[in-house]
């Protein structure tokens, strides 16, 4: 029906009511009279006709959208009939000194039932729908009685295909126990859950409380794993609002959302002042940090954006994915393919370009096959380090954030040894440079490349069985977007040396996580077996983000703290830098790094050094260059 129809019909059925309601009043507490005798009646009828259709103009009853009214637009027909029967009653009391109350009273009464049971006749008609039997529809339990709950059983129950039928209602909350959202009942609190999916037969939980943390969410995902059902998340209700998502657009539980603590948040504004227009360089900006590092920066509306990495097909598709999804008139993005190592090559990048920050991102991380390869894992973490920073130093880079791992605390493998002794080259830089040197350690990167999560998924696709190293070994998570932000936020708060960390909580169980991606991924540990391996060359049980004597109570920023990372004497990392650049046996490489990284210096004196001085006299004149 158009517009105009629409809005003929329903002034016409108001026009009738308005007009009849008056004169039924007047003849139910006055039987025995003519209404029609009575002048003062009719220009009271004309009064309320008038003024109601002037109330209706202007609280807009003809152009709202009745199919889905509720209690505010019954209250807004409240309002616009008792305008339009007080401005009667006054006309009456004006010409009469007097106002027949019990006909007034009664007509406002008709007005209320006989208009809004107009509007609503046509909220039933649209929902005649849901009062059809409900066959083959999958039976869901809703988690939350509030706005979002509202909404999601509305929308489920009202869906023009529905697929899903609500049961029952769970929330915390003791006010709303037995209580009704459209004849669905709150059967109890989020403890009772397994005990409402076995008694009502449910098949998928939806989660309807937008607001809740990733603390919540896990919470309630620890109660509803102990069920067989599937469990499902409502959109954010801001994309609902916006029309970017239905309600009932279900989002799949994901591994990150079970971390067990929210997200740290930035400060934009600190932030803004180190990025916007300015040139930034990104190196490893091909890998899983990298390129998520390079999309929060583009955030920012950067100068110049460097992308420097090593290998050609991944710095292309960062490069094309900024440029077409992402890429902005104001930023101009560069991509260089050059290695770390070469000295040669990054010192011309970085005066070619002299960038006014640096995110150092490039680096080997796999523990075992750093295990087999120390050489490689010397050179590029260390010396690849030591290039890019001592680059940024000469040609006076503002910031140099360097990404470090919490590997790097008490390692037991090289690659852990030698990204701690990269952080040491940064810090060392930092007492005598302009430039901010900081650190940033992250705990293992859910969903980075090589990653646990990325081999779970894939032994699962594959049946099984999903590998653990050991039942106890636990590790600190994060998500990718939010290691990246982390970064850009200690660039903004580094004065010079400091390692950041980030409050990760608590660790996770790896056995705990390979249980929970079988769950989210429809199977049962009967379906998809768990086989422990046992601890691979380098790794540990259980990894920190700081040693006792590095931590302080007192974070610089929520849930950003700054460890006091001891560092070598600068004539001990010389001859340390001097004697790895010289160095071939792997078990050597190995003995010295860990050694040394876990402040063993005397591993130092242990190795064969006939021209000591020279050979630090040498690195410092290296430096220098």
């Amino acid at each position: 029906m158009s517009y105009q129809k629409r809005y003929m019909l329903f002034f016409t059925i108001d026009s009738c009511i308005v007009l009849s309601a008056i004169f039924i009043s007047y003849w139910l507490l006055h039987p025995t009279l003519n209404v029609y005798d009575n002048k003062l009646i009719m220009l009271s009828a004309v009064t309320l006709l008038i003024s109601h259709h002037i109330a209706a103009y202007f609280f807009h009853l003809y152009d709202r959208m009745w199919s889905v009214a509720s209690v505010r637009e019954l209250l807004i027909i409240c309002l616009a009939v008792t305008i339009s029967v007080s401005t009667a009653s006054l006309l009456q009391f004006i010409i009469n000194h007097d106002v027949y109350f019990r006909v007034m009273a009664v007509t406002w009464m008709l007005h209320i039932i006989l208009i809004g049971g107009s509007r609503f006749t046509v909220r039933l008609l649209n929902d005649k729908e849901s009062f059809k039997p409900k066959d083959n529809l999958k039976r869901v339990l809703i988690v939350g009685a509030g706005q979002g709950g509202t909404m999601l059983i509305r929308n489920l129950i009202n869906a023009s295909n529905p697929e899903y039928l609500p049961v029952a209602i769970v929330d915390d909350d003791p006010r709303k126990q037995h209580l009704k959202i459209m004849n669905v009942t709150v059967c109890g609190t989020t403890k009772d859950i397994p005990e409402i999916v076995k008694k009502y037969d449910i098949e998928e939980i939806f989660i309807a409380i937008p607001s809740l943390g990733r603390a919540g969410i896990k919470s309630i995902y620890d109660r509803c794993a102990k069920t067989p059902t599937k469990v499902k998340i409502m959109p954010n209700i801001e994309d609902v609002m916006t029309g970017k998502v239905s309600v009932s657009e279900m989002k799949e539980v994901n591994i990150e959302d079970l971390l067990g603590r929210d997200e740290v948040k930035l400060d934009m504004n600190a932030i803004s002042k180190k990025l916007t227009n300015k040139t930034i360089l990104v190196t490893g900006a091909g890998g899983s940090i990298g390129s998520e590092i390079c999309r929060q920066v583009m955030k920012f509306n950067p100068k110049r954006l460097i992308l420097l990495g090593h290998g050609e097909n991944s710095i292309y598709t960062i490069y094309m994915e900024l440029t077409e999804k992402l890429g902005n008139q104001f930023t101009e993005i560069v991509p260089v393919i050059a290695d770390i190592r070469d000295r040669k090559r990054i010192f011309e990048i970085v005066d070619q370009y002299r960038p006014d920050v640096i995110y150092h991102a490039a680096a080997h991380k796999h523990v075992p096959l750093m295990e087999y390869n120390p050489t490689e894992a010397v050179q590029n973490n260390i010396f690849g380090t030591k290039n890019v920073a001592e680059a940024a130093d000469k040609y006076g880079v503002k910031n140099f954030v360097m990404i470090s791992t919490d590997k790097a605390v008490n390692p037991t493998n090289v690659m852990g040894a030698t990204k701690r002794i990269a952080e040491m080259v940064v810090q060392d830089l930092a007492k005598r440079s302009k430039t901010n040197f900081a650190a940033v350690r992250f705990g293992n990167v859910l969903g980075s490349r090589g990653s646990v999560v990325p081999r779970f998924k894939e032994q699962i696709r594959a049946g099984g069985p999903v590998t653990v190293t050991h039942p106890d070994m636990t590790r600190y998570f994060m998500t990718i977007p939010e290691a990246s932000r982390l970064v850009l936020q200690a660039g903004a708060l580094a004065k010079g040396g400091e390692v950041f960390v980030l409050d990760m909580g608590e660790p996770v169980k790896i056995v705990d996580l390979a249980r929970n991606l079988i769950r989210l991924s429809g199977f049962s540990e009967d379906e998809i077996k768990i086989e422990f391996t046992g601890i691979r060359p380098g790794e540990k049980l259980y990894e920190e983000l700081l040693n006792p004597e590095e931590i302080q109570e007192e974070s610089v920023y929520p849930k950003i703290h700054v460890g006091r990372a001891r560092c070598m004497e600068h004539d001990q990392l010389m001859l340390l830098l001097k004697r790895l650049e010289n160095l071939k046996d792997p078990k050597e490489i190995r003995r010295i790094t860990v050694g040394v990284a876990n402040k063993k210096w005397d591993v130092l004196q242990e190795s064969a050094a006939p021209q000591e001085e020279q050979a630090i006299a040498e690195s410092k004149l290296s430096i220098a260059k």
